[in-house]
């Protein structure tokens, strides 16, 4: 077994199976991976908001992030919950984040005074009014089949501030393939089979979009033809890569710019 494997049990038919834990990324850059430990697991009936998730701390940087709580499939069929170290009170994070703040104060203090004058930096820097509130961070859930797929890129429209994403009806235009989502100023493609998006499906959710006066965006879970990249670049159409932990990842230029500012 790796390092961070763990052996799990089902207490249905008692079967002991090795369990590596999946590695989420966080916003430093660094892999985070859910401190899962050995014993027996929870036979998962339903899933609930509530229970979904679990709060993983990253060891490089410190934050703390919710991410899809660990699931095993067992041979005998049944889906198990594997079991998690429990994450540390909010009170404790608050207290060290206190501690670190108040030992960097007193730092710039000490500095300030061997430079013989006071400093002239204001200890907080107030944000303009206007500027933007934050979005919290996409909340993916795991993909395990097609419907996953579409759903995932439903929320992540909603999570750019498309609010009234459907998926378009049987008296709208139909793609070439995959599914099509509509939502007031953007049109997009998803295709949740295991297959390069064509030059042809982004063509064509392209020219819809445009009779439609709305942004343009291609999801797929598997990749995009080199032929439908450079379409997309020269249309301005991003595209996005659906991986299993349910997150997508920006393709080109005007993905990231989609994902930086939102609707």
């Amino acid at each position: 077994m790796a390092k961070d494997d763990v052996l799990v049990r089902c207490p249905v038919c008692r079967h002991e199976q090795a369990y590596a834990p999946p590695a989420f990324p966080c916003v430093c850059g660094r892999p985070v991976v859910p401190p899962v430990r050995h014993g027996p697991a929870v036979p998962l009936t339903h899933r609930t908001g509530a229970t979904a998730w679990v709060t993983v701390r990253c060891a490089a940087c410190g934050r703390t992030a919710d991410w899809p709580r660990p699931e095993l499939g067992c041979a005998c069929g049944t889906v198990l919950r594997v079991a998690v170290e429990p994450h540390e009170s909010h009170e404790a994070h608050e207290a060290h984040e206190a501690h670190e703040g108040a030992a960097v104060t007193e730092d710039h203090k000490s500095a300030d005074d061997d430079a013989g004058h006071p400093s002239l930096t204001p200890s907080h820097i107030p944000l303009p009014r206007t500027a933007p509130t934050p979005r919290p961070a996409f909340r993916p859930l795991p993909v395990r089949s097609a419907g996953d797929a579409v759903t995932t890129a439903a929320l992540y429209l909603r999570w750019l501030g498309y609010e009234d994403v459907r998926e378009t009806g049987p008296d709208e235009e139909r793609p070439p393939s995959g599914t099509r989502l509509a939502a007031l100023g953007v049109l997009a493609q998803v295709e949740p089979a295991v297959r390069e998006t064509s030059l042809r499906d982004v063509e064509c959710a392209w020219l819809t979009a445009m009779a439609h006066s709305a942004t343009c965006v291609c999801f797929a879970l598997c990749d995009f033809t080199p032929a439908a990249r450079d379409r997309a670049d020269e249309l301005d159409v991003a595209l996005f890569r659906i991986d299993l932990s349910g997150t997508p990842e920006p393709l080109n230029g005007a993905a990231d710019e989609l994902a930086a500012t939102g609707a």
